[in-house]
């Protein structure tokens, strides 16, 4: 009766559960019984609502198997269970899922490599089915965890181990295709999770890195490995694939992970890893999105301000990368932040290299200091080449602002408007900024088109462009030179004129050249004295050496193609004899090296000169001073004086008239129309402005004066002496106020008939002779009233050398010298304009 009784109740067991049974063979060697599949699969269609408890059934018996160890029948499970989710679109499988995803849960738990294999496998084609309804509260957090720690596998045999980490890099891609898309799984953006799948991803590729480095390609010849089993390449597009798919507000989260990871594996230097990780990077998320990047790694570059100068350069090149692909895309609102975060750090490396120099200077240990300071000039040259890398590529618009930027960085003596502090740093330190900012601003202009000089060149730029080109150092004048030939170079003839020289056909160099525009014109009517005076005044500079001169000739040469009319034609020829009659007349006291080097210059550029504009006559008489000089003074040309080792002349013969050029012989062949010879008569004088003496006058008491002065002074001496131009120019006006007021003098004012007459011819003398005078009799007339001016401020910085005035009204005696007696603070006399 018992056994009828089980017999009987055999058959009444629900039908799914029959049917599921029937699925497993016998023998689990046999696998998955088809037949039996193909109807548990068309039940499952035709009653949806039955799926939950079929997929709680197969967990069930899963499960049990797994503890067993019965892994024949936990594959036939999963297999099972991958072809029903296959069939099954239906409002039903969310249930069905769930049980789904606790037995792939099971199989990752478990120790047994091919279990954990065989669960991501079903969890990734589970990946690829597009759900039609979103899951309001499934999570997938464990498998995040549990497919990053199969990523970082450390299984003892290497092939076991590789297919591990596929597996766990082939879940991680489905746990982001299957959330990213979702809105209602946006958690997976958060930084717990992105801080499990980004080093995961990174760690692979980054292995595969060091196999190659160490001589070890990461896939081995004869094993078959293609890219679907490859971790490294499989990681890269996952990680491609992720960053493809990060909004803008996920940005942040998504790349400071492979800041982090980057910072505990010492990827900074070297520093390869790190720049192949932000090229995919910047290549793989979208466009609107790079300045995002950039601003990350600035942070990141503040964050590290203190670390090694080789990890700061690491940083820095890998900067360099990101805006090389930003530049030409969208930078957005970060550019100028850029650059004064890029300054920022220059200035702060200068500080340490200068500060480990004078500790080189004190210590023992030259070696390693040395090397520190090495490694300070990678980090100021990286910063230097991102500076001048992302300025060179931005769009002209831009570019332009940026080469204001970057000017108003650079300190210029007698300007107190730079923002860089030049007091702690020093001169060298000042000298080394100025340098590193000019070079940056050679690579921003490199290439710079502009259609208008006054454009490219505006006054806030120009000034403390020529200030710093009048210093005394023969570096920076060069480097302004080369940033005055990027701008005004506008045809790209600049290495066509190469080097200084005689040259004998200008035509066969086809310099390229267009007709002076209007606004050019007026451009050189405003700031062409500004250009001579630059170059007049920088060829007299005693540490010229050959650089120098031939970029001096080649200013000249693309001042004549690019901005050249008629006026300006005569002006270069007046500068030209200038030039020569400075270095023959000698009341510089100049060395003869440079005094034949000016006159080799205007040589070389009178030849270039007469060719350009086509006149015989003017061709005739250059060619015919040269060539006496190649004979009778070699030395005042250019292919002898700048050679290494050249003869010079104890002085130059002024009588020898022959071996010089001529303003009479110039005038008399550029007779005629078009050029106006009267103005060649007028002798060319450079105006000299007061930031020009105010510079030379600061840069020569800090050189004379610089062990003595403290850097704490004040400026009561100086402002309590009152420059009293009003008085000097007015001094009838003067009289007249200070004349007693009586009858008669109140009678002459009453008739002022006289008085109005005279008003008029003088009114009617000056407008004529301003009208008529020669544009150099003016400034002359101009610069002789303003040499009161300059005495005073020559005599300003002469006390601005002694101590200041202290309240304690002593008298005391410092280095030999006498300070002289301190006055109260409530007897000092201050200006009307320092009183508030």
């Amino acid at each position: 009766m018992p056994a009828g009784v089980c017999g009987c109740c055999g058959p009444l067991r629900p039908r799914y559960k029959r049917l599921v049974d029937n699925i497993f063979p016998e023998d689990p060697k046999d696998g998955l019984s088809k037949s039996d599949m193909e109807k548990l699969t068309f039940y499952a269609v035709s009653a949806p609502e039955k799926l939950d408890r079929i997929g709680a059934y197969l967990a069930e018996r899963l499960s049990r198997d797994v503890v067993r160890h019965r892994y024949g029948n936990v594959v036939i499970a999963m297999e099972a269970l991958d072809q029903l989710l296959m069939a099954c679109h239906s409002q039903s499988i969310k249930p069905f899922v769930e049980s789904f995803l606790h037995m792939v849960a099971k199989l990752l738990e478990s120790r047994e490599p091919d279990l954990q294999v065989l669960g991501t496998n079903s969890f990734v084609k589970f990946a690829n089915i597009e759900e039609d309804t979103p899951s309001y509260h499934r999570r997938y957090d464990f498998f995040v965890s549990q497919f990053s720690a199969m990523c970082h596998s450390t299984h003892e045999d290497p092939e076991t181990r590789t297919r591990i980490r596929v597996a766990g890099i082939k879940g991680l891609q489905g746990v982001v295709r299957k959330t990213v898309n979702d809105e209602l799984q946006a958690i997976i953006w958060e930084p717990q999770h992105m801080e499990k799948l980004i080093p995961s991803m990174l760690f692979n590729m980054q292995d595969a890195e060091d196999l190659d480095r160490a001589g070890h390609p990461s896939t081995p010849s004869g094993t078959g490995q293609d890219g679907e089993e490859n971790p490294a390449v499989l990681a890269e597009n996952c990680f491609r694939e992720l960053l493809g798919r990060a909004a803008y507000g996920n940005m942040k989260n998504a790349v400071r992970p492979v800041l982090v990871h980057l910072d505990h594996h010492h990827l900074w230097d070297p520093n390869e890893f790190a720049v192949s990780c932000f090229r995919i990077i910047m290549y793989s998320i979208q466009a609107q999105h790079s300045h995002h990047v950039i601003q990350q790694v600035l942070n990141h570059l503040d964050a590290n301000n203190k670390s090694t100068p080789r990890v700061r350069a690491g940083i820095v090149q890998v900067l360099l990368e990101t805006v090389a692909i930003a530049a030409k895309g969208s930078v957005g609102p970060t550019v100028l932040e850029v650059f004064n975060t890029l300054l920022k750090h220059l200035r702060m490396s200068v500080d340490f290299e200068l500060g480990e120099s004078s500790r080189r200077n004190s210590s023992s240990s030259v070696s390693s200091a040395r090397g520190r300071e090495s490694d300070e000039r990678i980090v100021q040259n990286a910063i230097i080449q991102t500076i001048g890398f992302f300025g060179g590529n931005l769009p002209d618009y831009q570019r332009a602002e940026v080469m204001m930027f970057i000017m108003g960085k650079v300190p210029v003596y007698g300007t107190p408007c730079h923002t860089l502090d030049t007091v702690k740093i020093g001169h060298q330190g000042t000298k080394r900024i100025q340098t590193m900012l000019l070079s940056s601003l050679i690579m921003v202009t490199s290439g710079f088109k502009s259609k208008s000089m006054s454009a490219a060149l505006p006054p806030p730029f120009l000034d403390p462009l020529f200030s710093i080109s009048l210093m005394e150092d023969s570096e920076l004048r060069q480097l302004v030179l080369e940033i005055l030939h990027n701008i005004i170079d506008r045809h790209d003839n600049r290495a066509k004129l190469r080097g200084i020289r005689i040259i004998p056909n200008v035509a066969a160099l086809k310099i390229k050249r267009e007709k002076i525009s209007k606004q050019d014109v007026a451009f050189m009517k405003k700031h062409g004295q500004q250009l001579y005076r630059h170059v007049y005044l920088g060829c007299k500079e005693e540490d010229n050496v050959h650089k120098n001169f031939e970029l001096l000739f080649t200013t000249l040469a693309i001042l004549t193609i690019e901005l050249a009319n008629e006026e300006v034609v005569v002006d270069l020829i007046r500068l030209s004899i200038a030039l020569q009659d400075m270095a023959l007349n000698n009341e510089e006291n100049m060395p003869m090296s440079i005094r034949c080097g000016i006159m080799a210059l205007v040589a070389a550029y009178l030849n270039f000169l007469s060719q350009m504009i086509a006149n015989p006559p003017f061709c005739q008489h250059v060619s015919k001073v040269i060539e006496l000089r190649s004979m009778d003074a070699p030395y005042l040309l250019p292919e002898h004086i700048f050679r290494d080792k050249c003869s010079l002349p104890d002085s130059l013969d002024k009588d020898d008239r022959q071996l010089y050029f001529q303003t009479a012989d110039m005038a008399e062949c550029l007779a005629g129309p078009g050029y106006n010879v009267e103005r060649l008569s007028i002798p060319y004088i450079p105006q000299v402005t007061v930031l020009y003496t105010v510079g030379k006058i600061i840069h020569r008491c800090k050189q004379t004066s610089r062990d003595r002065l403290t850097r704490r002074k004040s400026f009561v001496d100086t402002i309590s002496l009152q420059v009293d131009m009003l008085s000097s120019s007015l001094p009838d006006r003067q009289s007249e106020l200070a004349e007693e007021i009586t009858f008669e003098t109140l009678k002459k004012a009453i008739d002022t008939t006289g008085l109005e007459e005279q008003e008029r011819e003088k009114r009617r003398q000056l407008m004529e002779k301003f009208q008529k005078a020669p544009f150099e009799e003016i400034a002359a007339h101009c610069e002789s009233k303003a040499n009161m001016l300059h005495d005073r401020l020559a005599q300003i910085f002469e006390l601005t050398i002694r101590p200041p005035p202290s309240p304690s009204g002593l008298v005391s005696i410092s280095a030999g010298h006498t300070q002289h007696p301190s006055v109260p603070v409530y007897e000092m006399k201050f200006p009307d304009l320092c009183v508030y």
